[in-house]
């Protein structure tokens, strides 16, 4: 089914996973992709298909993208850019990675929809996405730091409804569990990553996180998925640890 509300799209972390399954599915779906992320090669093997603009850009720094916004009309924005160096309790995290994960996964999502927002508001039209995460809904151990910034983006995005009441502009969180792409293979490398987390199990896949958002961009725009909680039929999110008070 086509989209005919919407004619934009940015989508950031599109060179390879989620990001990528949701740039092909919103071409499919009518729309024109601006696909950010940092891999030039993967982003230019993405654009052959056509209907795709490729930037590459370090999200540390989003400010040339202040170009795309006053020069198209980007009715949709996907932040899906995320990351997780490494797997650590949050004593041993390097200082650097505190930081990348702050700027990555919260700071770059903010400034983004900060620059959306000006001509969506005059437009009385637009779509904000943000993929979150399970951990930022329930705790994880060793992923302090990036629980943190998806909780806060998820909080973020329930304020940012109330500030958009009336302008017609939609805010949808999805917050997945454990999803098959390159996240924890950055963390564990590609081998433990398939090991520990993917050999044996079913993995929710990057496709399915792309059929969620253009199913919400097809509803009537008098009606927004707030947040969509995607698990793993295999998967429950919960449960506690327990140690001795000897450990």
């Amino acid at each position: 089914m086509k989209s005919t509300q919407y004619r934009n799209a940015l989508v950031t972390g599109a060179s390879s996973g989620i990001g990528r399954a949701i740039a092909k599915r919103l071409v499919e779906d009518g729309l024109h992709v601006y696909a950010v992320g940092r891999d030039a090669a993967a982003l230019d093997e993405l654009a052959a298909g056509g209907g795709v603009t490729p930037i590459t850009l370090d999200l540390r720094d989003p400010t040339p993208l202040n170009g795309v916004f006053a020069g198209t009309e980007v009715d949709v924005v996907v932040n899906n850019a995320g990351l997780l160096p490494a797997l650590k309790k949050f004593d041993a995290c390097s200082t650097a990675d505190i930081d990348s994960m702050i700027d990555i996964n919260l700071g770059a999502p903010l400034r983004l929809a900060h620059m959306a927002l000006e001509g969506m508001m005059q437009r009385k039209r637009g779509h904000l996405f943000f993929v979150g995460s399970s951990a930022g809904r329930f705790p994880h151990p060793n992923t302090a730091v990036y629980g943190a910034t998806k909780a806060a983006v998820s909080m973020f995005c329930d304020s940012l409804r109330c500030d958009l009441l009336g302008s017609r502009v939609r805010v949808t969180e999805i917050a997945p569990g454990r999803v098959q792409t390159n996240l924890y293979r950055t963390a564990l490398g590609e081998q433990l990553a398939n090991e520990k987390l993917y050999a044996g199990y079913r993995s929710i896949q990057p496709e399915d996180i792309a059929e969620l958002i253009s199913t919400a961009l097809r509803l009537p725009d008098s009606v927004d998925v707030s947040r969509l909680e995607v698990f793993p039929t295999d998967q429950a999110p919960g449960g506690s640890q327990i140690v001795s008070t000897e450990a």
